[in-house]
């Protein structure tokens, strides 16, 4: 089983490391030492400070790699690469860090691809049937994305919903992240080969 962590827009770009941005170097760190991957993969992607999902899903499909053996976990303009990711793939399982279901009124994100109506609307029963688990973290905090698109995303979703007062947009490392992932593939006893 591989896990990859794709982060949220305005990181180092393909293929710079990530490894120094917010949460994903301690993560991927974590999840390797829990021995439940045989890799975990901190995704550098092109096109990193537009996030466009014209770029980002052929470069994960076409150059990393997905398949139902995959646990990705997206962050910001990550968790909505997951979420069109699993509309159209079967994957272990998706996690969800600062996601949400609208541009946000920001013309940059709305020229991404992501968002309805120009990304066209979320296929949520596609997500839902297309992926072995749905974990999703926000924090009431968060200065980019209100919580009730979150809590939105979590209703359409049924995903396991963890949601925290002090954490921001997750700019900083987090143990929840991993403490719930590797809670989840023991528990499911999902396959890792």
């Amino acid at each position: 089983m591989r896990c990859l962590i794709i982060p949220g827009n305005g990181c180092p770009s393909y293929p710079a490391p990530i490894t120094n941005s917010n949460f994903y170097g301690d993560v991927a760190q974590q999840l390797a030492a829990s021995k439940l991957f045989t890799e975990v993969i901190p995704c550098s992607m092109p096109d990193s400070n537009n996030a466009r999902r014209s770029i980002w899903i052929p470069h994960l499909v076409d150059v990393i790699g997905i398949d139902e053996k995959t646990v990705v976990i997206g962050h910001s303009s990550g968790a909505e690469c997951a979420l069109r990711l699993a509309e159209e793939h079967k994957l272990a399982g998706i996690v969800l860090a600062a996601a949400c279901l609208s541009d946000l009124g920001d013309s940059g994100e709305r020229a991404s691809g992501w968002y309805p109506p120009s990304g066209g609307d979320w296929q949520w029963d596609k997500i839902k049937a297309n992926c072995g688990f749905i974990i999703q973290f926000h924090s009431t905090d968060d200065p980019f994305i209100n919580v009730d698109e979150a809590r939105q995303v979590s209703q359409a979703l049924g995903s396991e919903y963890h949601e925290f007062t002090d954490k921001s947009h997750f700019f900083e490392p987090f143990d929840e992240i991993v403490d719930r992932v590797v809670e989840k593939l023991q528990a499911e006893k999902i396959p890792r080969k």
